[in-house]
C-alpha cells in the first residue's frame, strides 16, 4: 500500500493521506463501529463522512454476525455506466433539458411486458413497489449524461465498449421504498442489534436484502432505458455495481460478512467513481495486486467525492451568493435540472469535495488506475418540487 493509508487502530484503517480533510466525527463513528460484537476490521474510504450513527464510505468486515442498519436502508444503491448512441457533437442543452418531462411518472403500460419478463429473469418477485420501478428518488441520486473528457487506457475502454464520439449516461439510484421497508422492519424487532448467521432472522434478513439488491439493479436498468427513450438513442450497459450491501467475503483466511456502507468494490471489475454534479467523475480499474492490501481496503473504493457540508445548512452557506438560476449551470458548462430548491442547494458542487482528491488517494494507495475522465453534460435530480 501507498502513503494514503493511515492505520488508526489496530482494526481501524483510512484510506486518506494526511492532507485528506476528512470529519473528525466521520472518523469517531468508524472507531466506534469497529467495536460492534463480531466486527474484525474496518476500512474508511477518502470519501468519508458522519451518518447517524455509522459513517458513509467505509467498508465493514465481521464474523458470525451482520448488521442490517450498515447497509442501511437503500439496499443495492450504486451506479451503472452505460454507452448511448447520442453523439456528443450533436448535443443541444437547450433542447436536452425539456426532454425529461415524464421519466419521474409510473411507467406506463408500455413497459408493463418488458417490467415482466425482466423481473422474472433478475428473480423480483415482489410487485408491492412496482409503482416506483425506473425511477431516481432524492438525495445523491441521479441520472447524468456525460462526455468523456480525457482517455488515459484506450484498451480499456475499447473493453468496455465505449466511445468517446457518443453521451455516456450515468445511473445513481437504489432499492426506493422496498430497502427503507426492510430497514425498518429489521429495526423495529432488532433495534440496531447485529443478527447471528446461525438464526431464522439472519436467513429471513439476507433473502429480502439480496432480492432488493437484485430490485436496485433492475431499477437502474429501467432508470437508463426511460432517459434513452426521451431522447430517442439506444444504449448499452458497461457497468453496473452496488455501493450499499453484504455479502460473504473471505479476508485474509477468514471467512466472514463484508458491509459496505457508500463503498464500491475493488473485486468486480472496472468502476465510476463520481464527482459532484459540477465536478468530473472517473473511470478507474482497481488494481488485482491490490488484493493483497485486502486486510486493509477490505476490496473497496470510494463511492464518490464525499460530502463536506450537512444536507439542510447548504442553502445557508450558499444562499446568500447564488442565486436558484445560477445553480442550474456549472463551471464545466453542463446543465442541471432539479426543480426541488432544497434538493438544488443540498447537493451542490460546493458541498462536495473535489473528486480529483479521492482519486488522488487511491492512486497513491495503490488501488487503482485510472481509465478516463468524465465531464458532466447535464445532470438530472427531479422536475418536481418533491423528490420521495
Amino acid at each position: 500500500m501507498g502513503k494514503s493509508v493511515q492505520k488508526i487502530t489496530e482494526s481501524v484503517s483510512l484510506i486518506a493521506s494526511a492532507d485528506t480533510w476528512i470529519e473528525g466525527l466521520a472518523v469517531q463513528q468508524l472507531i466506534k463501529t469497529s467495536e460492534l460484537t463480531g466486527m474484525q476490521r474496518v476500512a474508511g474510504m477518502p470519501d468519508l463522512h458522519p451518518g447517524r450513527g455509522y459513517p458513509i464510505g467505509a467498508a465493514f468486515f465481521t464474523t458470525n454476525r451482520i448488521y442490517p442498519a450498515l447497509v442501511g436502508n437503500d439496499i443495492g444503491c450504486g451506479m451503472s455506466l452505460w454507452q448511448t448512441s447520442a453523439k456528443v457533437s450533436k448535443v443541444n442543452l437547450d433542447k436536452l433539458t425539456k426532454k425529461f418531462e415524464h421519466v419521474e411518472l409510473p411507467l406506463d403500460d408500455s413497459w408493463t411486458e418488458s417490467v415482466a419478463a425482466r423481473k422474472s429473469e433478475n428473480g423480483v418477485t415482489t410487485n408491492a413497489y412496482d409503482h416506483a420501478l425506473g425511477t431516481i428518488g432524492g438525495g445523491n441520486h441521479f441520472a447524468e449524461f456525460q462526455a468523456i473528457d480525457e482517455v488515459y487506457d484506450q484498451a480499456a475502454l475499447d473493453e468496455l465498449g465505449l466511445n468517446k464520439k457518443h453521451l455516456q449516461l450515468l445511473v445513481h439510484s437504489g432499492s426506493r421504498g422496498l430497502g427503507q421497508s426492510i430497514l425498518v422492519n429489521h429495526v423495529t424487532i432488532h433495534n440496531h442489534d447485529g443478527l447471528s448467521i446461525e438464526s431464522a432472522d439472519f436467513n429471513d434478513y439476507m433473502k429480502k436484502h439480496d432480492e432488493a439488491v437484485r430490485w436496485a439493479e433492475l431499477n437502474r436498468e429501467f432508470i437508463a432505458k426511460r432517459f434513452l427513450e426521451a431522447i430517442r438513442a439506444k444504449g448499452e450497459c458497461a457497468l453496473d455495481v452496488n455501493h450499499n450491501l453484504v455479502s460473504p467475503k473471505e479476508i485474509d483466511g477468514q471467512q466472514g460478512w463484508l458491509h459496505r456502507k457508500g463503498a464500491t468494490p475493488s473485486d468486480q471489475g472496472y468502476v465510476v467513481i463520481p464527482g459532484s454534479r459540477g465536478d468530473y467523475s472517473y473511470l478507474v480499474k482497481p488494481i488485482e495486486e491490490a488484493d493483497k492490501s485486502a486486510t486493509t481496503s477490505l476490496y473497496s473504493l470510494a463511492h464518490g467525492a464525499g460530502r463536506k457540508w450537512k444536507r439542510g445548512e447548504c442553502h445557508g452557506r450558499l444562499g446568500h451568493k447564488y442565486k436558484r438560476e445560477d445553480l442550474y449551470r456549472t463551471a464545466l458548462g453542463s446543465r442541471v435540472v432539479c426543480g426541488n430548491k432544497e434538493l438544488l442547494y443540498d447537493e451542490a458542487p460546493q458541498a462536495y469535495k473535489k473528486c480529483e482528491t479521492v482519486i488522488s488517494d487511491m492512486v497513491d494507495a495503490g488501488l487503482i488506475e485510472v481509465v478516463a475522465k468524465l465531464r458532466p453534460v447535464l445532470t438530472f435530480k427531479t422536475n418536481g418540487d418533491c423528490s420521495s
